[in-house]
Parts: C-alpha cells; structure tokens; sequence
C-alpha cells in the first residue's frame, strides 16, 4: 500500500522551475532515498514561513490531501527570523511553536504523522574553519515543542552543522548554490547539496521509526545528477 511524505517547508527543501536550475530543494531529492511505494507531496514552498505558510491557506491545502497513515515532515525557521517582516515573523518560544503546532494538529486530525524537522543549516564559517549555527533559538524552540508534543524529530539542524563543519569550508562550496553565471548564495542547494541534506532527512525519518527499513534505500549513495528534474513553470 502507498502512503505519502508529505513536506511543508520554505525554499530549501521546495521544489524548483528549470529557470531556477542548478538551485535545488532538499525535497527534490528525497525521493531517491525512498521506497517506490512511499510517495513524496512537495508542499514547500519559497520565502514561506510557519505564518505566511498558513495565512496563505497552504497548510489547509496540505491538510486535504493528508491521508491516514501518511507523514509530515514540518521544517520552519530560516523565514520565521525575518523580524523586519511581519507577515512572516514569529518569536521562537511563542508564535513559532504555536504555529507550528497548528500543523501537528492538522496531521494528527487526519491520521496522518507529524514530524518535525529543524531548519537546515546555512553555509557559515568562523575564522578557525568551524562551521558556525545560523538559527539562533529556533531549532531548541522545535526541539522543546517535539518533546512536550511527543512528536517525532529529525534534528537536520544539528546534523547538517556536523556535516558541514566535517567538509570544511572549501568542500561545501560544492553543496551550495555558487552557479557559473556568479550567483553566490550560502542558504540554498545545488544538486549535491540538495541529495545530501535529502539523505540526512531520510536516515532521520528511519531512526525515529517514522520510516521502516523497508521503506528506505540507498542511504550510501549519491544521488546522480542526472537523476533531478525541475518544474517547467515556478510552483504555484
């Protein structure tokens, strides 16, 4: 029987047009990671954040399509910061998890799983080559809320920030989307960068038990670049 990922998220993990190319979500890959009979939903989508993503009637749209059995991966933050906006921003320890609660009801009321996955992290080095956090209190608000809410987590915060402190700063210049044409951008992915943090998201799924093993493959490889396809036109 075929059940479905669903993902609600914002740029890095949306899926892209062909014009945005060689920018890549996280989503985008994921479905190399697994099984054909788990479906993967994009509901991603760019510059959203937990408020926007509902004010704009997406989380009711995600909610018609979630069937029980299905999961939802839930992955907030790099917008909900953007304090200069408010049609965007929330505090961490108050509008941020009561906005992201709304979603793990909407899951729950469907039958369906809530997951909640913190923000991957940007591109971000101190003079000594660390790879330094990004989020400020965003991913400990999620992890407070998963914990109260008993809900499972894919800490893609944590695990990115150790993948790139391991690469370094050269090696990840090859994640990240630094295009020919001199587009430089620290936040978002290109295809390998994209299928890396894909792989983190899926090892995160079967390690919670949200996925079983069965449902999960290929975590030792890469994903080809060959194997992306962008969206002829911009996702509505």
């Amino acid at each position: 029987m075929t059940r479905t990922v669903h993902l609600a998220g914002d740029s890095t993990a949306g899926p892209k047009s062909r014009a945005a190319a060689p920018e890549t979500g996280w989503g985008m890959a994921l479905p190399y990671y697994l099984d054909d009979a788990v479906a993967v939903a994009n509901h991603a989508r760019n510059g959203r954040s937990s408020r926007s993503f509902v004010a704009q009637g997406r989380l009711d749209a995600v909610a018609r399509d979630l069937r029980a059995g299905d999961v939802l991966v839930i992955q907030f933050g790099h917008n909900d910061a953007k304090v200069e906006d408010p049609e965007r921003y929330t505090e961490p320890w108050t509008s941020y998890t009561e906005h992201l609660a709304r979603f793990v009801d909407v899951a729950r009321a469907a039958g369906a799983r809530p997951v909640l996955a913190t923000s991957v992290e940007r591109r971000r080095f101190d003079d000594a080559g660390r790879a330094v956090p990004a989020h400020g209190e965003y991913p400990g608000a999620m992890r407070a809320l998963a914990a109260r809410e008993d809900v499972p987590l894919v800490d893609v915060q944590r695990d990115s920030l150790a993948l790139w402190h391991d690469l370094g700063p050269e090696r990840t210049l090859h994640l990240f989307f630094h295009a020919d044409d001199g587009r430089r951008d620290d936040t978002h992915f290109n295809p390998p960068g994209a299928g890396a943090v894909a792989r983190l998201v899926a090892t995160g799924l079967l390690t919670a038990g949200v996925l079983g093993s069965h449902e999960v493959r290929r975590l030792d490889e890469d994903v080809p670049d060959a194997w992306f396809r962008w969206l002829d036109d911009e996702p509505a």
